[in-house]
């Protein structure tokens, strides 16, 4: 099967209740990790990836590793631009062979908003791709993403229904409470359903997006710590409200932060079991491993998306 968009995902998601992970890419690992858990789930998926990763891994690269996977499942696989900060950098993407781009023009005001990803729609339409966009702003830092929390705004349905309307964008990112980065709550973990199901009864026919949605699982985070990290207090958005979310009308949660974790954690965990190893396919293939575990219990147990490929 042939990479698709995440149009036919997203109105099967929509109508059956479920949502679809969208897992960040940053090597070969990371993407075998993910593909093989959704293979072995009969999930459909979305491979994403930043502008950071694509520094890191460059485009040609992450696009030669991503048709290899496509080459090996039989499962519907989107590449989708992770907070495309510029028209330059979704083009790019574009004109690479991503099936989807997010612009992120959150960070403007409403009409500045409106223009830039209005330019992008114009440009991805015509060449087949769709485009996220994102309205409100998420606290946190991730890659490019540096948000205080005082800076930090929900996101307003009125509004959101005006931009969708006005910019021809495919799905919306909402602001509810999430955040990015490992430490995503001080107190109890929280998210504005209230605000979901507004936007939803205004943008029906809209797929929503979920950022910052990273469960910062507990026991990742103490074998980090136990074999030499230092990530004290980190706290992400639990399952069970992740799971509200899915069945609520989110289409799309994405999901970084908790592989990174996973990665290192396996990483951290093997060498310092194996105080003499240096062949790094010995620490690098449990690290795949794990990445497979932690995706397929989000697409199992907590996105529904489990058989609906």
């Amino acid at each position: 099967m042939p990479l698709v968009t995440t149009k036919e995902m997203f109105e099967k998601s929509m109508k059956e209740g479920f949502a679809i992970g969208a897992f960040n890419i940053n090597n070969m690992e990371i993407i075998q990790g993910i593909v093989d858990a959704a293979q072995k789930q009969n999930s459909p998926v979305i491979l994403q990836a930043s502008s950071g990763a694509i520094k890191y891994a460059r485009i040609k690269y992450l696009m030669k590793m991503i048709e290899a996977s496509v080459e090996e499942t039989t499962i519907p696989i989107a590449i989708h631009l992770d907070h495309g900060a510029a028209f330059e950098t979704c083009k790019m993407c574009i004109d690479n062979g991503f099936t989807s781009v997010m612009i992120d023009g959150s960070k403007y005001s409403f009409e500045e908003n409106v223009e830039i990803t209005k330019k992008v729609v114009e440009y991805a339409h015509k060449n087949g791709v769709v485009v996220e966009a994102e309205l409100g702003q998420l606290a946190g830092i991730e890659d490019d993403v540096n948000v205080s929390e005082t800076d930090a705004k929900y996101t307003d349905p009125n509004q959101a229904k005006e931009f969708v309307e006005r910019t021809g964008c495919d799905s919306l990112a909402i602001a509810i409470g999430t955040s990015h980065g490992a430490y995503k709550f001080k107190g109890e973990a929280k998210l504005r359903m209230d605000i979901l199901k507004s936007i939803k009864e205004k943008i029906p026919n809209t797929p929503i997006v979920l950022h910052g949605a990273s469960t910062v699982i507990p026991e990742l985070v103490e074998t980090c710590n136990k074999y030499g990290g230092d990530i004290p207090g980190a706290k992400g958005v639990p399952d069970d409200i992740l799971h509200t979310a899915s069945i609520s009308g989110v289409s799309k949660i994405n999901v970084d932060t908790d592989l990174r974790l996973a990665f290192t954690s396996e990483i951290r965990k093997t060498l310092s079991e194996n105080p003499s190893a240096f062949d790094p396919r010995k620490y690098l293939t449990p690290a795949r491993e794990k990445i497979t575990e932690i995706v397929e219990h989000k697409i199992k147990n907590v996105f529904g998306s489990a058989n609906k490929a």
